[in-house]
This record gives structure tokens, C-alpha cells and sequence, in this order.
């Protein structure tokens, strides 16, 4: 009875082990992972960072596939239905501070939420951690010009408009996608392809609840970081935040810069809702912001076939 009992509790260990590994199976994407660097990216160094892995899931965390130590970035494609397809295309940046990045949380979630919109979702896994003796942001950007620039060059492939594409990005994933949308015509690497002739200009920027947008989000009145350098030319941005968030200062301030600018730009403030809910439902009115970036992207013209 003990032999059986063991035997049962051993096969119930990997029945769990086994459900928790297929959680962090992300769906098959069209085309791809597709590497950004054919030769190894711009200004790593060899053992800079551990092998790539999902972090193991802690007791009480939020069910998350956390993913660290990148050092080969990548795009996948996630195409939606033929007929449903309208052209348009966002670039995901998923968020974690720099330090891992929400795979699907914040990346193949939100691709499948596009795809039902009738957009293409291109997920980067772009480098984390942080780099030594390197901005946060440095090596991110470089991934997400080229990520940007390659989609352009394989637009027809994929049945994509070139002009409209745009990015996407959550918290820490939220500074890189204003980040790729005010450094667009900074040199960041050496070109190393015809895509790389091509502009890394997002057409159309959405920002949910993003991070490090100013220099202190404690401030009575922050600056905008100075890896930011907003101009008339920024992209069109809607912004997602909750008065909850300790990062809220950074969109209200952004969304004044942009509109200082004379960049077209809406603001989405919801009461509570925290940090980090993805496309989660919750009791917070906040979960329906998907709604709100969708009219967003209709009134735009974004969605028409």
C-alpha cells in the first residue's frame, strides 16, 4: 500500500510538473524566431550573461513565463486569419525592468489579442538583464530598430504594410517602445543588411502602463528622461495607466511633452488596476483598455483593410 501510495504521489508530481511546462508553451508563431543578429548582436561579449531559461515560478507570484539571460534576440511573427487580415502590424516588446522579459504576459497574449483585431503581432525577445557599464535601454533599442527595419524588409512576405507599423510595449518594454519612437534616426549599430536602409520609425506607438519615461517618477514635477528626445515627429501614442501605479507620473508627464509637441496623443487613467495585468481579466475597470487602444487604432485608420 505504502509501495502504491508513493507511486501515485510521484506520478501526481510529474502530471504538475508537466501542466506547468506546457503554461509556458507559447503558441506556434507564422514565421520564426527569426534572429535579429545572423553574426551575434552589437557589443555583447561572450559570457556576459548565463544561458537563456524561464525562471522557475515562486510561491505566490503571478503565473508569468519569466525569461532571462537573453543574448540572442529574436522576432517571431504571429499572422492573424487571412480573412480577417487588415495589413497593420505592431512590434511587442514585453516588460521586467529590464531584468527578464513576460513572455506571455506581456508578448504572446498580446499577440493573439492583435490577430483578433486583424493586425500581426511581431514578439521581440530583445536582451536582458541590464548590460554592464551600459544604459538599461542601449542594447533593447538596437534590438528593436532591427526588429522594425527587418519587418519592413519582409513586409510583402508577410502581408504587411510598411506604413503601418507600429510598437507596442509594456512597462520596462513601454520606455523601449518610446524609446524606439524618439531614436529612430539615431545611428545605434552598424548597418549589416539592406534592411538596415530602411526607416525605424514605428507609424504608431501605444504605451501601457510604461516605466522610466522621466527622470523621477517621486518628483513634484519630473523631466522627461533625456533618452526621450520628443519632437513634432514622434509617432501618434496612446497611453494606458492606473492612478494606482506608482509609475503613473511617467504617463501623465509623457502624454504633456507629446502634446507640448503637437503630437497626437490620448491618455487613459483608470483608478485602480496596479501594475503589470497584461490582458488578464480582473474587477478593475482597467481591463478594458484592450477596448480603448482598439478605437484608438480604428479611428486611425489603423485597422482598415
Amino acid at each position: 500500500m505504502r509501495n502504491c501510495c508513493l507511486a501515485t504521489a510521484m506520478l501526481l508530481a510529474v502530471c504538475l510538473l508537466a501542466a506547468a511546462a506546457r503554461a509556458f508553451e507559447p503558441p506556434a508563431p507564422d514565421h520564426g524566431p527569426i534572429t535579429l543578429w545572423p553574426k551575434g548582436a552589437p557589443g555583447e561579449k561572450e559570457g556576459e550573461v548565463g544561458k537563456e531559461r524561464y525562471q522557475p515560478q515562486k510561491e505566490g507570484q503571478k503565473q508569468v513565463a519569466r525569461l532571462g539571460n537573453v543574448s540572442e534576440p529574436t522576432i517571431q511573427v504571429f499572422a492573424p486569419p487571412k480573412d480577417k487580415a487588415t495589413g497593420a502590424a505592431v512590434v511587442v516588446c514585453p516588460g521586467g525592468g529590464y531584468h527578464i522579459l513576460a513572455m506571455d504576459l506581456e508578448g504572446t497574449e498580446i499577440c493573439e489579442w492583435l490577430n483578433s483585431m486583424g493586425a500581426t503581432g511581431v514578439l521581440l525577445k530583445y536582451r536582458v538583464p541590464r548590460r554592464k557599464n551600459r544604459p538599461a535601454h542601449e542594447a533593447p533599442l538596437q534590438d528593436a530598430q532591427r526588429a522594425i527595419r527587418l519587418t519592413r524588409r519582409h513586409a510583402k512576405d508577410w502581408g504587411i504594410d510598411p506604413g503601418r507599423l507600429g510598437i507596442l510595449g509594456f512597462s520596462a518594454g513601454g520606455h523601449l517602445a518610446a524609446a524606439a519612437s524618439t531614436n529612430y534616426e539615431a545611428t545605434t549599430y552598424e548597418p549589416i543588411d539592406e534592411a538596415d536602409r530602411l526607416s525605424a520609425r514605428p507609424d504608431f506607438t501605444m504605451l501601457i502602463y510604461p516605466g522610466y519615461l522621466v527622470t523621477d517618477e517621486k518628483a513634484a514635477h519630473p523631466e522627461i528622461a533625456e533618452s526621450l528626445p520628443i519632437t513634432e515627429n514622434t509617432p501618434p501614442t496612446i497611453l494606458i495607466s492606473t492612478e494606482d501605479d506608482r509609475l503613473t507620473p511617467s504617463s501623465l508627464f509623457y502624454f504633456h511633452a507629446l502634446r507640448r509637441a503637437k503630437v497626437p496623443a490620448e491618455l487613459h487613467v483608470y483608478p485602480t488596476g496596479g501594475h503589470g495585468y497584461g490582458l488578464r481579466p480582473s474587477a478593475h475597470a482597467v481591463c478594458t483598455w484592450p477596448k480603448r487602444c482598439e478605437d484608438w487604432m480604428r479611428t486611425r485608420g489603423l485597422l482598415t483593410r
